[in-house]
């Protein structure tokens, strides 16, 4: 329902000013508020100057939407020739000298609803709406009285009255304009410290983010460090150990027999410590390769079963119990780590279960899934402590936990192993009655097949070094090479790919060439060939090293050598050493002690070179210089002049710097000691634990050094 309120005529100039304060006027009494009211009688302004100037004059009827929408409506009619190009004018495309569309676009913009109706010879009518504030009632009668009363308290129309305050508004528009730009500079300027106290904090996180890659790094190197200071002595403890126990230098005591089981026990405690604590920084640190092979579930519970039998003979009245298994789906995912996953929950079931037994179990599980358990009859676990137990080195208290030692490293690396596999690990446990441990595995693994980060070998050519050319696209293959090679005359010159390989053979010629036949998105069998056609590297050795088992194949294409991968070191060493003619063959032994240059020449005896001595330092720098041997066995303890000293002469005298030197001592070295000793092949100490050890590890500074023992180079090829 529309209630009329009142109609104007615009015949003269004039009017368009009374229009206007008649729009405001009906705005307040409505109670818009001054912004409103300023945009109504702006609006209502535009339109009627245009009727005025364009049509010569019309109407403006003031009325009110009553209905469920309420709105103040303004209809502003014209007698003109209507507007040809409504739709350019409302789109703004249209523009004219006039000015035309400028108002009909700003009053469009001002008000909630707008609607032309024109046409050719029928003028134009201009509809306007304003929603009516919520704050006014519903118009009744005495609403409307009320309204219309307000129009006639106006009195006379005084258009100076409406300009100024039209000035009014503006002076007000402009006020506001101005505070909202100091309120909008003040909050650039908060802004701007706050992004510098943004930048400020990301350098922090950056720099604290650095640190703990440096810290990860460090702990990784100190990892990989203490891997092999703590291996070899342990397996050493361990090998000795059993050679006690089996009598094989006479029989024990049962006391003397008591005493060698604790320390092999100890040293087998200490070594699964270290094999946990790595294999968990490995998963920490990505450096996990994952190999996804399809097996059943019964294949690997028959595995386990043959593995787990030394654990049930040191508990004979704790019975392990393998379930006959249901019909399961093949996986396909990492055997050993499940088998590893496996093996922790059995041992760990095994160790806290006096008596009863433990039930080894597989079900198929949601979301395409394999749920293995492993249930025991021992102490249980209380509630408050099945979160703690998957935490590094947290253990349970308790009286069997005294006598039962742990890593506390065991259950925490099930769980990141079966997460790695994409599934997940837990326990249910109540105190007294047992724990079933839980690894559910999905049934494919799917993730990428190799977790593994290795830094990228290094391109550049070493002066000082021999280079071998190694085609190989695997990242950590070539970083294994590279650590093969650290240490001896060779250096690892990396091609990942065909291109690569001829372009460094246009670059260099190198002392052998290993090659991997299966690349990315191509094999080498084409360079292999060509090769061994082309007169200029012909005669350059080529060793195969693939998983293809195609030997025969590669050696009719004229390879030198093949291996299937994984390589072994000592093969990659002998075929690449065999490669180098020396012409020296004599090793220096520098030492005033006679027994130890006695021992020395018992240790090399077998490699076939000519021994020669020297009583101190003064004389072996003189037989360097004179005979130029192709290795120097130094001992740092002389009278005359020191083992420091020789080496540091003989690595600035052009003549014997190439010359590799093997530190052979029993001093204490501390860390500046080993710093001096940096250019030095090796450092052998002369407390070996047995003569066998020591030939080997003089065996092994000869390889380091490149050198071959007469052994090698007289045994048959095999290439």
């Amino acid at each position: 329902m529309k209630l009329k309120l009142v109609t104007m005529e615009v015949r003269y100039e004039r009017d368009v000013v009374v229009a206007r304060q008649r729009a405001r006027t009906i705005a307040a009494a409505l109670k818009f508020d001054v912004q409103d009211q300023t945009r109504v009688a702006t609006a209502v302004s535009e339109i009627a100057r245009n009727a005025f100037e364009y049509a010569g004059g019309g109407s403006v009827e003031f009325e009110i939407e009553n209905g469920v929408e309420r709105m103040l409506l303004i209809v502003v009619r014209d007698r003109g020739q209507g507007i040809p190009n409504i739709s350019e004018v409302l789109g703004g495309r249209y523009v004219s000298k006039t000015g035309m569309g400028l108002g009909m676009i700003g009053a469009k913009r001002l008000m909630d609803h707008f609607q032309v109706e024109t046409g050719k010879g029928m003028g134009t009518v201009v509809t306007l709406g304003k929603s009516i504030p919520v704050r006014f009632a519903r118009v009744s009668n005495e609403e409307l009285n009320s309204v219309l009363m307000a129009l006639e308290r106006k009195g006379a129309d005084n258009p100076y009255q409406e300009l100024e305050q039209q000035n009014k508004e503006l002076m007000r528009t402009l006020e506001m304009l101005q505070q909202r730009q100091s309120e909008l500079a003040i909050l650039n300027q908060e802004l701007d410290e706050t992004n510098r106290g943004v930048v400020a904090l990301y350098a922090e996180l950056n720099d604290k983010a650095d640190f703990l890659q440096r810290a990860s790094e460090l702990k990784s190197h100190f990892l990989s460090n203490m891997s092999h200071e703590f291996r070899t002595p342990l397996n050493s403890i361990l090998a000795l150990s059993q050679i006690l126990i089996d009598r094989m230098d006479g029989e024990l005591s049962p006391e003397q027999e008591r005493q060698v089981t604790f320390i092999r026990r100890s040293a087998q405690d200490l070594t699964d410590l270290v094999n946990d604590l790595l294999d968990l920084a490995k998963v920490e640190a990505g450096r996990v390769t994952i190999r996804p092979v399809a097996f059943t579930v019964e294949s690997l519970f028959s595995a386990l079963r043959g593995m787990l039998r030394p654990l049930l003979a040191q508990n004979s009245s704790v019975t392990l119990v393998f379930d006959d298994l249901a019909d399961l789906p093949e996986l396909y995912t990492d055997e050993a780590k499940i088998s590893q996953i496996l093996r922790n929950f059995i041992s760990n079931a095994l160790k806290f279960t006096e008596r009863g037994e433990v039930r080894v179990s597989a079900r198929a599980g949601h979301d395409d899934t394999i749920v293995f358990s492993v249930a025991d009859t021992g102490i249980g676990i209380a509630e408050k402590d099945q979160d703690r137990i998957f935490q590094e080195w947290e253990q349970v208290e308790g009286r069997i936990q005294k006598t039962a030692k742990g890593t506390g490293l065991g259950l925490p690396l099930s769980r990141k192993l079966a997460q790695l596999l994409g599934g997940n690990s837990y326990v249910r446990s109540q105190v007294g009655i047992g724990s079933t441990f839980f690894a559910a595995i999905p049934t494919r693994y799917t993730g990428a097949t190799e977790a593994v980060f290795v830094p990228d070998v290094k391109r550049e050519l070493d002066a000082s070094k021999l280079p071998v050319l190694v085609v190989e696209d695997n990242r950590e293959a070539l970083f294994i090479y590279d650590k093969y090679l650290k240490n001896t005359n060779f250096q690892v010159v990396p091609a990942r790919d065909l291109k690569q390989a001829r372009r460094a053979l246009q670059e260099f010629k190198p002392v052998a060439i290993v090659l991997d036949v299966l690349l990315e998105g191509e094999h080498s069998w084409q360079l292999l060939q060509e090769l061994k056609q082309n007169p200029s590297t012909s005669d350059i050795p080529v060793f195969v090293v693939t998983v293809v088992e195609n030997e025969a194949k590669a050696m009719a294409l004229g390879a030198n050598g093949f291996h299937a991968k994984p390589i072994d070191r000592a093969w990659l060493l002998a075929e690449l050493d065999a490669t180098v003619v020396r012409d020296a063959e004599q090793i220096l032994i520098v030492d005033d002690d006679e027994i130890s240059r006695y021992l020395v020449r018992g240790l090399l005896a077998s490699t076939g070179y000519r021994l020669i001595e020297a009583t101190g330092g003064m004389d072996g720098l003189k037989l360097a210089r004179q005979c130029k041997p192709s290795l120097i066995v130094l001992d740092l303890s002389m009278p005359d002049v020191n083992g420091f000293e020789v080496l540091e002469s003989l690595k600035r005298d052009q003549e014997t710097a190439a010359i590799p030197v093997v530190i052979y001592t029993s001093q204490e070295l501390d860390i500046r000691d080993r710093s001096r000793l940096q250019d030095a092949a090796d450092v052998i100490p002369k407390q070996s634990p047995s003569r066998e050890h020591a030939g080997a590890r003089f065996l092994e500074a000869l390889t380091r050094a490149g050198l071959r023992t007469k052994a090698d180079a007289s045994a048959p090829s095999r290439n």
